[in-house]
């Protein structure tokens, strides 16, 4: 079973940048499609970005041009970098696979952007 940990959220003013990172405990190549999921309180979970196990990314059109996904499937890490953040980003970022798996949902890392 795999295990993903997210970390890399925290306080950034409005225009900043972080960088997500996932860790995951097996093999996310075999696994496939992985995704950067957001919930912002009172908001249901949206899909932010998504990429294939072969590179083929995808974003919600509120982050493109924007949030950047990688995956490194050697060390089994995904990654979302974050750039001009805006207020409405303010989040709590999860990452699982596409299309999720509920035993794969962790805690995920809570992402604050002050205006």
């Amino acid at each position: 079973q795999v295990q993903l940990v997210e970390s890399g959220g925290g306080l950034v003013q409005a225009g900043g940048s972080l960088i997500l990172s996932c860790a995951a405990s097996g093999s996310i190549f075999s696994i496939g499609a992985m995704g950067w999921y957001r919930q912002a309180p009172g908001n249901e979970r949206e899909l932010v970005a998504r990429i294939t196990r072969g590179g083929i990314r995808n974003y919600a059109d509120s982050v493109k041009g924007r949030f950047t996904i990688s995956r490194d499937n050697a060390k089994n890490m995904v990654y979302l970098q974050m750039n001009s953040l805006k207020s409405e980003d303010t989040a709590v970022y999860y990452c699982n696979t596409f299309p999720g798996r509920t035993a794969f949902w962790g805690q995920g890392t809570r992402v604050t952007v002050s205006s």
